[in-house]
């Protein structure tokens, strides 16, 4: 279901006004500007103005509508995707995972503000390691003391091998010592630098801070998040629907829903033979471009997409309140009030709500700022007869 949209306005809370409105809905009887103990000079000043907005109707003045932020748009079915809600997780995309690996083996640290979902650059420090206070030394250190020593045995004999003071093979024996040496020696290992080697967000820490660790070991994992991979997880009592997916909306703590169609999302695979890691449940895996607002290993909320169907009322999740356990949309009934309507729900795509049964093509639902709509029906339901003198 498409919506037109109405008015778009921001907001600034005047609940007081709530109270009044001041223009008819139903009938317009007279105006009245003569009030008891204030009288005009002038003839035929006396008037008498009513505003009848029916009995339990919302009374909300079009310009309290515009600063509360309240919109409004026409009812028009359209097609709605038959959905299913799962349960799914965010993950890096396997190629797009680098590894921090420790330089020498010693006690690591890890850099501050170094934690799980923190953004970091290419040769950013993520930690330290240091041998100091290890049993058995730092091997890096005795590693450049051999490397300096042959360097100066190959300085020394360099000159006599010119004069004919060494045999060839003395000299040969020297250089290869340097260059052993030299292999052994690691001038990363020497700072005790762990970097990272890409730009991304930090996934996973694998060691703890004060750790050992040994030269090559895992200390933490980088995605640089060009793809994002989507697994979600449905029952398998709901296999059937495994052959109609064909996308996805994540919804996650806080209600931010997210279409992975708008970031270049895919269908990667939703075969049953995929199951196995987790029984009772068939993964299904999209991946999807990285610029979304996403960190991996989030938990989210999927609504897998299945066949569309049309010429269905439906209408934004924010549109719909909640009462004593009853769903309700507010429809307007006139330019200055709005009617509290109860609805039956159907599915939900993650952005929107099927409306089986209360709303009718081509009425006017709150599509936005329900809530205030709400308080003004707390604050100034309108009886009925409800009128206006001056």
């Amino acid at each position: 279901m498409r919506l037109r949209p109405r008015y778009s306005i921001k907001y600034l809370l005047m609940v007081p006004i709530f109270a009044f409105g001041m223009a008819a809905c139903g009938s317009h009887e007279g105006h009245s500007h003569g009030e008891e103990g204030h009288e005009h000079s002038e003839e035929g000043a006396d008037h008498s103005h009513k505003h009848d907005h029916g009995d339990g109707a919302i009374v909300l003045e079009p310009e309290e509508a515009e600063r509360l932020g309240v919109e409004t748009d026409t009812v028009v079915p359209a097609p709605f995707a038959e959905t299913l809600k799962v349960s799914g997780e965010v993950l890096p995309s396997s190629s797009d995972i680098g590894t921090v690996s420790a330089p020498t083996s010693g006690i690591v640290r890890i850099a501050s503000g170094i934690n799980p979902g923190s953004q970091v650059r290419a040769g950013q420090t993520i930690a330290s390691v240091t041998a100091k206070n290890v049993t058995g030394g730092d091997a890096n250190a005795a590693a450049r003391v051999a490397m300096e020593n042959a360097k100066r045995e190959l300085d020394r004999i360099t000159p006599l091998l010119a004069d004919g003071l060494v045999t060839r093979k003395d000299y040969n024996d020297a250089l290869s010592a340097y260059e052993s040496a030299k292999a052994a020696y690691s001038p990363a290992a020497a700072t005790g630098a762990a970097t990272s080697p890409r730009s991304g967000v930090i996934t996973a820490i694998n060691v703890s801070d004060g750790e050992y660790v040994e030269t090559g070991q895992s200390i933490a994992n980088v995605a640089s998040n060009s793809r994002l991979t989507l697994r979600a997880l449905v029952p398998s009592s709901e296999a059937a629907f495994l052959g109609k997916v064909a996308g996805a909306t994540m919804t996650f703590h806080g209600g931010e829903s997210i279409d992975i169609a708008e970031h270049n999302g895919k269908l990667l695979s939703s075969a049953p033979a995929s199951a196995g890691s987790t029984p009772g449940y068939i993964p299904v895996f999209f991946n999807f471009d990285g610029t979304a607002p996403v960190i991996p290993g989030s938990a989210t909320e999927v609504y897998l997409k299945g066949a569309q169907r049309n010429d269905v009322i439906s209408l934004p999740t924010d549109a719909i309140v909640e009462q004593m356990g009853e769903t309700f949309v507010f429809i307007r009934s006139c330019a200055h009030s709005f009617e509290k309507r109860p609805v039956t729900l159907g599915n939900s795509d993650g952005k929107r709500v099927e409306i089986i049964k209360g709303v009718k093509p081509g009425e006017i639902a709150v599509v936005k700022g329900a809530t205030f709509v709400r308080l003004a029906e707390q604050a100034t339901v309108a009886p009925e007869g409800h009128s206006h003198n001056h």
